[in-house]
């Protein structure tokens, strides 16, 4: 049987690739730091839970967050990493029942949290019809990143991210030429650029590669952005009123409820419109 039957397909709803917090232990309320600023109201160090975090690991102020000066935590994905942690590495024990593995615990989450979202942007890949000649190559990468995250806590803390995330992204990259190849014409190249408050409103960015731009309150109103790619685009406070992000590559939910929308935002299939649009 050849290397591409055995490795098994991600699932198509990408449902273990959703944050599922019903199902967490409140982690990413512990197990991160935060720093006082226009996203956090308040400093908190590694390893300390929140304030706002209740006994049960809801969050007390779920519904007010924006307005009590938390707006960072409505943009933070763990990309269903919470669940899995809590769950399937840790077997259900929580670290207020079990405190001797609490710290390995916080250590691990952010680490799965980066495995998940490679997951999620190679899953994305999978589902590029462009992308075909790279199918088995991306295959391979999944079932890789799908094995180490089903590792023991110590495995896990040994994986060299780094170098992991090399490794797929060269893959993303191959995926993301071949799909934004189809677009007509001559394609924009911002890659990591400096767009900060950028006037980009009616611009044509069909398939331009505005990977790992700062597109940090930039003025893309009507802004055409089928096909672009934006893995990694800080797009926060950046304004998609109007925008057309049909076929979006790499675009997550965490970059839409960071920027600013409204209804005749088109958006992909796959993310939601934020409820503060």
């Amino acid at each position: 049987m050849s290397q591409q039957h055995q490795d098994p397909a991600p699932p198509q709803d990408r449902r273990e690739l959703r944050a599922d917090c019903a199902n967490c232990f409140g982690l990413c309320c512990v197990a991160l730091p935060f720093a006082r600023s226009a996203d956090f109201a308040a400093n908190k160090d590694a390893g300390r839970p929140c304030h706002n975090l209740q006994q049960d690991f809801r969050c007390g102020i779920h519904t007010q967050l924006r307005e009590k000066g938390y707006s960072g935590c409505t943009v933070f994905d763990c990309f269903g990493a919470g669940q899995r942690v809590s769950q399937v590495v840790f077997g259900g024990t929580n670290w207020r029942e079990q405190p001797s593995t609490s710290q390995q615990m916080f250590q691990v989450f952010p680490v799965m949290r980066h495995l998940h979202e490679l997951l999620w942007y190679v899953a994305e890949a999978l589902d590029l019809p462009e992308a075909r000649s790279v199918e088995p190559q991306l295959r391979r990468a999944y079932a890789e990143v799908d094995g180490l995250a089903q590792g023991s806590p110590e495995a896990i803390l040994a994986i060299d991210v780094t170098a992991l995330r090399g490794r797929v992204n060269e893959l993303l990259l191959k995926a993301s030429e071949l799909a934004r190849a189809k677009v007509p014409g001559k394609k924009r190249n911002h890659r990591g650029a400096d767009l900060i408050g950028a006037k980009l409103a009616k611009a044509d960015l069909r398939g331009a590669s505005l990977r790992g731009a700062m597109l940090i309150a930039a003025n893309l109103t009507g802004a055409d952005l089928r096909s672009a790619d934006l893995i990694g685009a800080d797009l926060r406070d950046a304004d998609l009123r109007g925008a057309d992000l049909t076929g979006a590559l790499f675009l997550t939910q965490a970059q839409l409820n960071a920027a600013k929308g409204d209804p005749t935002t088109k958006l992909p299939a796959s993310l939601t419109r934020p409820t503060h649009w």
